[in-house]
């Protein structure tokens, strides 16, 4: 269940960092009632970054191999090789 907290206990910032540590979702800052700012923890906010990026990767791939730009796997290696002189 989301976190939800009105701005002004953002005053209590040790209370908050803990709460922010201990859930594993976005904590919701409301202002008048109404929703305001999203705050969570570094760790939290890393993971999600990092799916994201996995699933922009995976897009592209996707629409690579719907632009049929793909290569067979012994095609990419031998080009590698020979550009790196391995």
């Amino acid at each position: 269940m989301p976190h939800i907290i009105p701005i002004k206990d953002l005053k209590n910032t040790a209370e908050v960092s803990d709460m922010c540590h201990k859930s594993d979702e976005p904590i919701y800052i409301t202002k008048n009632g109404y929703g305001d700012m999203v705050i969570m923890s570094m760790e939290i906010y890393e993971n999600i970054m990092r799916q994201l990026s996995m699933y922009r990767d995976i897009e592209i791939s996707e629409k690579q191999i719907e632009n049929c730009q793909i290569k067979d796997a012994k095609t990419a290696l031998t080009e590698m090789r020979t550009k790196y002189g391995l």
